[in-house]
């Protein structure tokens, strides 16, 4: 792999699809992988009461997303092998579409320098797995519905999707493994 964005790969998909439990088992198997933002920016901000919660100022827990996926991939730079994301840069234009934003100008910026490998793996919303959290307060629709929306803008910005289907953790993870050419 001859780029940063070669050895990149986005695990993207609707909430409660068993992105971040698949993305652990990738990092236990020793790959290196990101922090989902949305998670780590609303437990952040519940903890201190902050202002950044999609709940009370969506643009602005936007911008925090953001500048907190640009700061992963500039991370990222600094690793060797593969190194796997809970979400991308694009999902920050897939959540304004979905809170009927604009998607301002920066943002499709972003999009253009920060770069993935062309192959992101999709989970697909899974009612069997889906629970609702302290930090998920999504339902199963709205899932559905944020599935498709980060679905388009990877599409959009010239990403091949690569559905993940349902299966046990570990099956999941040789099928990824197997995807991106990394032994099992």
């Amino acid at each position: 792999m001859s780029t940063d964005s070669d050895r990149f790969f986005v695990l993207t998909g609707g909430p409660g699809s068993g992105k971040t439990t698949l993305i652990e088992a990738l990092r236990d198997s020793g790959h290196v992988s990101s922090v989902e933002a949305g998670r780590g920016i609303i437990q952040q901000h519940m903890a201190i009461s902050g202002p950044v919660l999609p709940w009370n100022d969506p643009a602005l827990f936007a911008e925090t997303m953001l500048s907190w996926e640009m700061r992963s991939h500039a991370i990222a730079r600094d690793e060797d092998g593969i190194v796997f994301f809970d979400r991308g840069v694009p999902d920050i234009a897939g959540y304004l579409k979905l809170s009927g934003l604009p998607v301002p100008a920066h943002v499709g910026k972003a999009a253009e320098i920060f770069r993935y490998n062309r192959k992101v793996f999709v989970l697909p919303p899974w009612p069997e797995i889906f629970t609702q959290d302290a930090e998920r307060r999504q339902d199963l629709d709205e899932a559905r519905r944020t599935f498709e929306a980060v679905s388009h803008a990877y599409e959009a910005c010239g990403y091949e999707l690569v559905a993940v289907p349902p299966a046990s953790v570990e099956e999941r993870r040789r099928f990824v493994l197997a995807e991106v050419g990394a032994s099992t």
